[in-house]
């Protein structure tokens, strides 16, 4: 310890002292304050700092007042959960105090057996006291560190925190601790007694029993000398007597011959007291043989020191006659200087490696010599004093012919007591791991009929480890016949996973391709993933990551293991780089009807081996919502389908998806149901899409049998049996619906089929240029017959749905034309078409008869990329729309009508379609003409009004000039000659726009003081007429701007853009006094009312 820690401590000591005499006072606190210094020596800087003065304090003076009164070979324990009530301290674990006389072994004891209770011990703190004490055994004083006094006796103190208990176990842990402590006690009060008898035992065999060999005696002799030196810590001792002969032969303890942890009657050290009448041949054999000693181990395991089964030391007491009389039994444990030193220099066990290696007939110095040599040099201890000769020899020259060879080998030898078996196992190196260890400690003891299993694995630089385990049982002959059957077990188990692994890719791939995989895939599965996934399990991983490495995408598979439930499935999730959050794909999975219950990863997949980075798995568990069992087999392929084209957008998440399971149909098959509830929303059918997939998924049957209509009356394949098949299917869903109760349901359905029999044409079984179908799906509708739609009601239109876009076109006639609308009204966009078409019948009506309108809405607008990817994503819809309209038009060739491919007609020929610009569109005739060119349509690039081969609304600016007439002569009426004067106005638009852009134009001294569109508010509370048009002009000519791109060096002191998703707008005080406003802060519609 360094002179600053030293500093530090004493600094904590003094402030224990000064906390604990506030509350003692007298002899007391003189006691206390000797025994801190003493109390606390041993226990860490750290501890002291965490655990606090203050309670320390009370600790002590707590330990201190309970070892108030001991007499002097009693033990006090206590077992308490200390309480700031009662102890003044309240550490949150269990303790046990002791106050105990001095001597070897008591701290390990105490741990040792509170490890068998499996608890953990978090603090020990065990002081040896010098304390003085009178005859009543009262505490009278104590000596600090340096002092001495001949009164005073060392005492333990221990205090040890344990996992706190409930006090129900306090009574039964403190009586368990105290036993061991009476075990401590007699052990080390008896040690001496125990070697005297250990050295009468030796005094005697100085005269040789009769018939004994004369080496084997001298043998003996050394071999209890040696374990008279200190190779033997000797724990208890106990005679036994020997009457009888044959099968009455009984052995009995001399009950008054007990020393130690032998020294109460009623302790065993074998199994063989009191069962004089079922003694074995073989034990009465060992019984009565004029072998001199044994050493064999304990049925119990040692309360002393070291919590392992106790050594047992048996040395034959034999008569004049040569006749066995009784047995000499020691117990303790051999020291840790017996197990460390070389067989070589112990007695008995020299002669035994020599027998062995003389019995193999090798010249020591040889080769095989020199391996037997040393397996004998690092046989397990226990084993060379308890094998017999025979035994030894069999075991010793397997494990050489086993040297070097990767494999696995099982050694058994029975106890000669039938107690239990020791396994000698030995599995290559590489492939072994505590994992291992324990899986073949499980199988020797399930095949073994085992009560307890122990082992200890030596791992050097042999190729092979050797764990020995020891079974305890009930040996039975019958045991020792499996020993190849578990040796095979074994191995199976000892393989490793990277064995297992290329074993079954080669069995499933090929010698070849199963080799290259392990090459890639060896090292690419992390240790968890390897501990939780069998090699099948994980060459189903590999064969999808290849897949998804050639075909890029995701990878999935949903499987059901077979300890799930029948509602109950699991889904890997393959993807690249990094992990998915959770809240991305729960609701994916509870749109297609199931609840996420947990999640086992993710796990990261290194393919480096593969030529990429890395791979993240995902593992789901999946429970049906509605707790109906799956049908794996029938649902699989279709949820997989799904679940992809949602992660890549080309599916909606939404409640049909759940159609996929309770209704068995494809992901294709449930957009029909999703594009008709997205019309009938249009048509303001008073249900929501929520009430209408609810009302699907609750009728899966219904469900079916609208799409198997749909498709026997469009599918050109199928359409001939439409006449006799779709009413069938008609009647089978109104029987069905007679059984459901809502009547919102009824009419739900009811609506569903009114649309289907109300649809003329669809795309739906079209192919796209690869052969592939349509992202898209549009259908033709007669209007007419469509139950409760808001008048006036269309001659046709058509319906375009996709996750991208959805789109309306109406028609009046059959030769009718009208512009396209980028509508914003995601909700309500047919309405507002109806809208437009109403003021256009109005407008026209001198013109022609009936017109159409069409729009449409962009549903994913792109969150980044500003205004440009914004128009990008507006023209691709505008494009998709334009090619739903066009798949189910016919075409003109000539004199001929040509009917689009793959489509069932219903209607009539009708070959006239005819668009034009609208809001949001005045620049995209091109863009529809191009469209109309790709799909050889009759009218060419005269599909779109205007364009590159027509006029350009806007750049013609017809409309703005001609509403710019009526302003002058509005203006003029008032007396202003706005082409030469000054005025303010007030806009809705942008320059980039068609009306708005050219009007803000046609006149060099407009002041235009505030303007908005969907995006920005621009306001310059006192513009520079001149300057300002220049720049109103700049961004008239350039392709794309918006408000963003103005320069706002030009705006007039106040000015100011603003963004319409801003939550509140600070407003300069020109702006306010501009537009009257008093507020310094508003909403932007607030701002957009006051400049209304």
């Amino acid at each position: 310890m360094s002179g600053e820690s030293d500093k530090r401590k004493a600094s904590i000591v003094q402030r224990i002292i000064r906390h604990g005499k506030k509350g003692i006072k007298g002899a007391k606190a003189k006691q206390f304050e000797a025994l801190v210094g003493t109390y606390l020596a041993n226990v860490p800087q750290t501890d002291l700092e965490s655990y606090g003065a203050a309670n320390l304090s009370r600790l002590i003076v707590g330990h201190l007042c309970f070892a108030e009164r001991r007499k002097s070979n009693a033990a006090l324990v206590r077992v308490f959960n200390p309480t700031e009530k009662d102890h003044g301290y309240r550490p949150g674990h269990t303790v046990v105090e002791i106050a105990h006389a001095n001597m070897p072994f008591l701290v390990d004891s105490v741990v040792a057996e509170v490890n068998r209770h499996g608890l953990t011990a978090h603090l020990i703190i065990h002081p040896i006291i010098k304390t003085i004490r009178d005859k009543s055994g009262k505490l009278t004083g104590l000596l600090g560190p340096g002092r001495s006094d001949s009164g005073a006796v060392a005492e333990s103190f221990m205090h040890i925190e344990l996992t706190e208990l409930a006090e129900s176990r306090h009574a039964g842990l403190r009586k368990n601790i105290e036993r061991v402590l009476g075990d401590v006690r007699a052990a080390v009060q008896d040690w001496r007694a125990m070697l005297e008898q250990m050295s009468d035992v030796i005094e005697e065999l100085v005269v040789e029993p009769k018939g004994a060999n004369p080496e084997d005696a001298q043998e003996v002799r050394e071999f209890l000398r040696w374990i008279h030196d200190n190779h033997f810590t000797f724990l208890g001792f106990r005679e036994y007597d020997l009457e009888g002969a044959g099968k009455n032969i009984k052995f009995s303890k001399n009950k008054a011959s007990g020393l130690g942890v032998l020294r109460n009657p009623n302790a065993t050290a074998f199994n063989l007291e009191g069962r004089d009448a079922n003694l074995t041949p073989d034990i009465r054999r060992f019984l009565t043989k004029p072998s001199l000693v044994l050493v064999t181990k304990a049925d119990r395991r040692s309360t002393v020191h070291r919590s392992v089964p106790l050594d047992i030391i048996d040395v034959k007491k034999i008569d004049a006659s040569g006749k066995v009389v009784g047995h000499r039994i020691f117990v303790g444990l051999f020291t840790s200087v017996a197990y460390n030193k070389s067989p070589r220099d112990i007695p008995l066990l020299r002669r035994r490696l020599t027998k062995v290696i003389e019995a193999a007939g090798f010249d020591r110095s040889s080769h095989d010599g020199k391996a037997l040599t040393n397996i004998l040099e690092t046989f397990p201890r226990d084993e060379l004093f308890q094998a017999s000769d025979t035994n030894l020899f069999d075991t010793a020259m397997g494990i050489l012919h086993l040297q070097e060879r990767q494999r696995v080998a099982l050694f058994v030898r029975a106890d000669m007591f039938r107690r239990f078996l020791s396994c000698l196992v030995f599995v290559p190196r590489e492939s072994y791991n505590s994992d291992v260890g324990r899986a073949i400690r499980d199988i020797l003891r399930d095949a073994f009929n085992g009560q307890e299993a122990e082992y200890q694995s030596r791992i050097d630089d042999s190729p092979l480890a050797r764990i020995h385990y020891t079974i305890t049982t009930n040996v039975e002959n019958s045991m020792l016949d499996r020993v190849d059957k578990i040796e095979a077990q074994i191995a199976e188990a000892a393989r490793s996973w990277a064995d297992k692994l290329s074993s079954t890719l080669i069995e499933n791939h090929g010698e070849a391709a199963g080799l290259e995989l392990m090459v890639r895939y060896g090292k690419a599965f992390g240790p968890g993933y390897q501990a939780r996934y069998l090699p099948h399990e994980i060459d189903g991983d590999i064969v999808e990551i290849e897949r998804i490495l050639k075909h890029a995408g995701i990878g999935m598979n949903l499987y059901r293991p077979a300890e799930a439930a029948p509602d109950e499935v699991r889904f890997k999730l393959y993807h690249f780089d990094h992990p998915v959050p959770l809240s991305d794909v729960l609701p994916v999975f509870e749109h297609l009807g199931f609840r996420v219950i947990d999640e086992a990863g993710p796990h990261e997949v290194d393919l480096s081996g593969a030529g990429r980075g890395k791979l993240i798995i995902h593992n789901f568990g999946l429970r049906s919502s509605s707790g109906a069992g799956i049908d794996l087999d029938a649902i699989r392929e279709n949820f997989h389908q799904t679940f992809e084209q949602v992660w890549n957008g080309e599916v909606e998440s939404d409640g049909f998806n759940a159609l996929v399971a309770c209704a068995g149909l494809a992901p294709r098959e449930v957009m029909v149901l999703r594009a008709m509830c997205k019309y009938l929303l249009q048509a303001r059918i008073p249900f929501s899409q929520t009430y209408m997939e609810q009302t699907l998924i609750a009728n899966p049957g219904i469900a079916g049998d609208i799409v198997s209509m749909f498709a026997i009356i469009f599918n050109p394949v199928t359409c001939h049996e439409a006449k006799t098949k779709a009413p069938r299917i008609k009647r089978r869903i109104l029987k069905t619906l007679e059984a459901v109760e809502s009547a919102d349901q009824d009419r739900i359905v009811r609506r569903y089929l009114n649309l289907l029999e109300s649809m003329l044409r669809t795309n739906f079984y079209q192919t796209d240029t690869n052969g592939g179908t349509k992202a898209y799906f549009s259908f033709k509708i007669n209007s007419q017959n469509i139950d409760e739609l808001p008048l006036p009601k269309p001659f046709r239109e058509i319906f375009v749905y996709s996750p991208r876009v959805e789109g309306v076109h109406l028609r009046f006639g059959y030769v009718a034309r009208g512009g396209l609308r980028w509508s914003d009204r995601r909700e309500d966009f047919r309405t507002e078409i109806l809208g437009l078409v109403k003021a256009q019948q109005v407008k026209n009506a001198v013109i022609v008869p009936v017109g159409s309108k069409g729009g449409f809405v962009v549903k994913c607008p792109p969150a980044a990329g500003g205004r440009e990817a914004f128009q990008e994503e507006g023209i691709n819809c505008y494009k998709t729309f334009i090619s739903g309209l066009l798949d189910i038009t016919d075409n003109i060739k000539g004199p001929k009508i040509i009917p689009p491919k793959d489509t069932v007609r219903r209607d009539d020929d009708d070959p006239y379609l005819v668009v034009a610009a609208d809001k949001g569109t005045a620049t995209f005739s091109d863009i529809a003409n191009g469209v109309s060119i790709e799909y050889g349509h009759w009218l060419g690039d005269a599909f779109a009004s205007g364009g590159s081969q027509g006029y350009d609304h806007k750049k013609m600016g017809i409309t703005a000039r001609g509403g710019w007439e009526s302003v002058k002569r509005h203006f003029r009426e008032m007396g202003t000659n706005i082409q030469s004067e000054d005025f303010t106005v007030v806009g809705i638009g942008d320059m980039a726009g068609d009306v708005f852009g050219n009007g803000m134009l046609l006149s060099k001294h407009i002041k235009l003081l505030g303007a908005f569109n969907h995006m920005h508010i621009f306001v310059d509370p006192n513009p520079d007429p001149a300057k300002t048009w220049i720049e109103r002009k700049r961004l008239f000519d350039t392709p794309g701007t918006s408000w963003a791109d103005y320069n706002t060096k030009l705006m007039s002191k106040g000015g100011a853009i603003y963004s319409r998703k801003s939550k509140s707008l600070d407003l300069s005080a020109e702006i306010r006094q501009c537009f009257g406003i008093t507020k310094k802060s508003i909403t932007p519609d607030e701002l957009m009312g006051h400049l209304l």
